[in-house]
């Protein structure tokens, strides 16, 4: 959409500030100069935003650099008026009345952009800047019912020419499985869960800013859209991930988020959550003139998830246990793959402290790791309850923890990895950044004791174990690294 008529003489202005046409979408105009941008909000109505009034564009001017700025520090330069000096011209800043508002922004590098597939190193990062967005959000009063959203982005996509067939069973779909989650929606409304959130949280939205990934262009112009439950914030990112990226990186990410968080209870709304998530998408594709079907059938597949698995990787510390349930939970379950349940992950939650921060020897005592095993077991539970798949993650040397996971049934499926001690010790060696404080002797000392008879199939850690462990979950093959 062209800029407006009265705005022409403020677009005028700042295509001459910094002499090049302007990057625009159908609610903005973003001018790109050398060294900082200015972003001007289209004096337009669809709506469900209305930026007709100068009064109006400058209160969301003003709110979008107070929203983002805490969040993308450097990147947000604050919000400029366009006033009229005494010669009659237009200027940014200074005295008079001012004409139109924009947002001043540092101009990043192209290459600071999330184009495509992202860098395996840059996930595990992402979720953390997520994690930190959401443990700052303001909590919000609500019911977290979502009918109005669902219906209103049924409009939306009739709107922009999806097929009206195929919508209408979406909205019958996505309605039926809000009504069945109303009860828990308004449960995790009242824990704090419902909050003001970024409420745009794709892959668009996301930059590089000395090296680390920060959400940006959160959702200024409707309160009640960016309030929401965190995890439907965190699904757009993980559908966006899953369509645009692929299904392991979208793993990942939400595999991370729940290790920071251990918000497991989060996966019951993820079918509906990411249903809408590629519904959004889909119109919005359709409506810039792109094939907006693929992702409407996304959308329909999203909320008749595959049922629930559990399985669980076990052997000494270094046979690559972490490694194989990453490779296998992608493609176990409902979208986006299985949740892993790491007990080093969850020793390292109880403690407070990252995943990647070592702990004292007396992390490891007998209390504290009876206290992992019941966290890891009360996740896991609360996961398939959910229909959610689980891979669980652990040394399982003492067969009563063996025997406690694989009581919670949902077609039990248990690996033993095996290795020769100094192929395991060179593999300890070599780890840099993990969640595993296990050293050389602690896996000697593991070794030393006997974990009773291995019901579990065994499988060779120095060859290719994921060819096994897939055929035996009935997943299809991939080629091992």
């Amino acid at each position: 959409m062209a800029i407006p008529d009265c705005q022409e003489e403020a677009a005028a202005f700042l295509r001459n500030l910094v002499a090049a046409a302007p990057v625009e979408t159908h609610i903005s105009a973003v001018f790109l100069g050398e060294r900082e941008a200015f972003k001007l909000k289209k004096a337009v109505d669809f709506g469900f935003l209305n930026f007709t009034t100068l009064a109006e564009r400058e209160r969301l001017t003003k709110f979008e650099h107070a929203l983002n700025a805490p969040h993308a520090p450097g990147l947000y330069l604050g919000a400029e008026p366009l006033t009229r000096g005494p010669d009659g011209a237009l200027r940014l800043g200074g005295e008079g009345e001012p004409v139109e508002w924009v947002l001043r922004m540092t101009r990043l590098p192209p290459g600071a952009f999330f184009g495509g597939p992202l860098p395996p190193d840059l996930l595990d990062p992402l979720a953390d800047a997520v994690v930190a967005l959401h443990a700052a959000a303001p909590r919000r009063e609500g019911d977290g019912r979502m009918v109005r959203v669902i219906t209103g982005n049924r409009e939306a996509a009739l709107s922009a020419g999806l097929p009206q067939a195929a919508v209408a069973a979406w909205t019958a779909e996505a309605l039926a499985a809000e009504e069945r989650l109303a009860p828990w929606l308004a449960e995790r409304a009242a824990a704090g869960f419902l909050r003001r959130c970024h409420g745009d949280l794709h892959l668009g939205n996301i930059c590089l800013i000395e090296g680390r990934p920060t959400p940006f262009d959160a959702l200024e112009f409707d309160e009640a859209l960016a309030t929401i439950d965190v995890g439907y914030d965190l699904a757009f990112l993980l559908m966006d991930l899953d369509r645009r990226d692929s299904r392991e990186a979208a793993n990942r990410v939400m595999n991370r988020y729940l290790a920071r968080t251990g918000d497991v209870a989060l996966l019951r709304g993820m079918p509906l959550w990411l249903s809408l998530r590629a519904l959004i998408r889909a119109h919005v594709a359709a409506r810039s003139g792109q094939d907006g079907m693929p992702l409407l059938a996304a959308a329909r597949a999203y909320l008749a998830p595959a049922p629930a698995r559990l399985a669980a990787v076990g052997g000494l510390q270094g046979t690559g246990k972490s490694h194989l349930a990453r490779r296998l939970a992608p493609d176990l379950g409902a979208a986006p793959g299985a949740l892993i349940l790491r007990s080093d992950e969850i020793r390292k939650r109880q403690a407070g402290v990252p995943p990647e921060t070592r702990l004292p020897a007396e992390a490891y005592n007998a209390e504290a790791s009876a206290a992992v095993f019941a966290a890891l077991n009360a996740q896991a539970a609360e996961a398939l309850a959910a229909g959610h798949s689980v891979i669980a993650d652990a040394v399982f040397q003492r067969a009563a923890e063996r025997d406690a996971l694989a009581a919670l049934g949902h077609g039990f499926t248990g690996f033993w990895l095996e290795a020769p001690l100094d192929f395991l010790q060179a593999r300890i060696a070599a780890r840099q950044g993990d969640a595993s404080d296990a050293t050389a002797e602690v896996l000697a000392a593991t070794a030393r004791r006997d974990a009773g008879e291995i019901a579990w199939n065994r499988l060779d850690a120095t060859a290719a174990p994921e060819d096994m462990a897939r055929k035996l979950l009935d997943l299809p093959p991939q080629p091992w690294p």
